[in-house]
């Protein structure tokens, strides 16, 4: 009998440390299977007003791996806006194309509105929960006709040895942004902060106020509707952001002269933070997707690297605001050919891994919960919830950005007043 129980034993301890030695197949990650034909044979187009897109194509070699017969291409079409909506019902009509969120409900666009396919429908079996939920527009039925591939925010490339250099610390608040500046100032750095002058589009002044304007706006449905009708009353809204604008410049951290020498708010930006003299830059994330590309190309920046972070800009005793954005969407054109085809690229692409991968190739702000992806970015997954904000949720209208925009470059030029700015809210175009 002991000898049977000493075996009985000795089989039971076998099996239980084999078994330890096994994964539960329920955390096996199988990733992406494929659901049709292998074999199949087709054409799929992505049409967008990229010049190019490096990132997308990598994808198109990845599915290829499952559907090595599917040819797979992105074309730009020029005057894209114009164009959209006549191309989608042609003889090439695209399969897939950009889109964006001021389409919606905009009549220019209802053709294109008409041929886009409800992504929300589960025979599709995309995996929209990968997505940030502030990021994705249901219509008022319910439907998801755009997916975000990319993201964006507003915030200010961070010159990190710069900072300890000259023993500072980055700024979380605004009076330690205040205290930083003048720090800086004190050490010779002329202008602590400097960002695009030039024009209301992609003005540092913009890139400043509108977080405020968002958040002021965020908290009260009533002056939200206000704004977005154009209603004057709600100009009041706008003076927390265009005093924060004119403080910048009256308190001395932007020397708008520094300013003007900047010729676009995308390279020149870009090569002009790289020349190392400017600790905070201003700018918006589809800024700074330019940057990786662009060291090579910045003599002083081959010549001197230094390490780069992309910051919320601290609006207040609280710390800045997380604007989170859609900046590329895909809509599928519901008439295309192959329309299978197509809806079994996009469950391939919309998940965390591909979506990921194609934000670290282009350095987008990934439309994943993984901000860590790109160190670059990550300040912003440390916002709090409650200063995170999806402007697309809240309702902010076009019309309504336009306003904010305007207004505060002409204020930030001390072209008009912050009462006359004010005053003359729904006026601006």
């Amino acid at each position: 009998m002991k000898k049977l129980l000493c075996t009985i034993m000795a089989i039971c301890m076998i099996l239980s440390l084999a078994a330890c030695g096994e994964k539960p197949q329920e955390t096996v990650d199988e990733g992406f299977k494929p659901a049709l034909d292998a074999e199949t044979s087709c054409k799929i187009t992505v049409a967008g007003n990229y010049d190019n897109f490096e990132a997308l194509e990598a994808e198109f070699d990845r599915f290829n791996e499952f559907y090595p017969n599917v040819q797979l291409s992105y074309v730009k079409l020029d005057d894209y806006n114009n164009v959209l909506g006549t191309t989608l019902k042609g003889n090439d009509k695209p399969n897939i194309f950009f889109s964006y969120t001021w389409m919606i409900g905009n009549e220019q666009y209802d053709s294109v509105y008409a041929h886009m396919e409800d992504l929300s429908d589960p025979a599709l079996g995309l995996n929209l929960d990968c997505i940030r939920p502030g990021l994705i527009n249901h219509g008022s039925d319910g439907k998801v006709m755009l997916v975000p591939v990319f993201s964006r925010t507003y915030g200010m490339l961070v010159n990190n040895d710069l900072f300890e250099k000259e023993g500072q610390s980055i700024p979380t608040t605004w009076t330690e942004l205040t205290k930083v500046c003048d720090a800086f100032r004190s050490k010779g750095y002329s202008s602590p902060m400097m960002g695009y002058t030039l024009k209301s589009s992609g003005s540092f002044m913009y890139t400043v106020a509108y977080p405020m304007f968002v958040a002021t706006l965020a908290g009260n449905p009533e002056a939200l509707k206000k704004a977005n009708a154009l209603d004057p009353a709600a100009g009041e809204y706008m003076r927390p952001a265009l005093e924060t604008v004119e403080n910048f410049i009256k308190g001395g951290y932007i020397d708008l002269a520094e300013c003007d020498k900047i010729e676009d708010s995308y390279t020149k930006v870009i090569l002009r933070f790289f020349e190392g003299d400017v600790p905070m830059m201003i700018c918006q994330g589809d800024t700074v997707s330019g940057t990786k590309k662009r060291e090579s190309q910045s003599e002083a920046f081959s010549k001197t690297p230094f390490e780069y972070t992309f910051y919320p800009i601290p609006m207040g005793e609280e710390g800045g605001y997380f604007i989170d954005s859609p900046s590329i969407q895909f809509s599928v054109n519901k008439d295309c050919d192959n329309l299978d085809m197509t809806n079994e690229f996009m469950r391939f692409l919309i998940a965390t891994e591909e979506l990921n991968a194609m934000a670290s190739v282009k350095r987008l702000v990934t439309p994943t919960s993984d901000l860590s992806l790109d160190p670059i970015y990550a300040p912003f997954g440390q916002v709090p919830v409650d200063r995170t904000m999806s402007p697309e949720v809240l309702g902010i209208t076009d019309a309504l950005t336009v306003q904010i925009r305007i207004a505060a470059f002409q204020v930030g030029r001390g072209e008009i007043s912050i009462d006359e700015a004010v005053k003359n809210y729904g006026s601006f175009k």
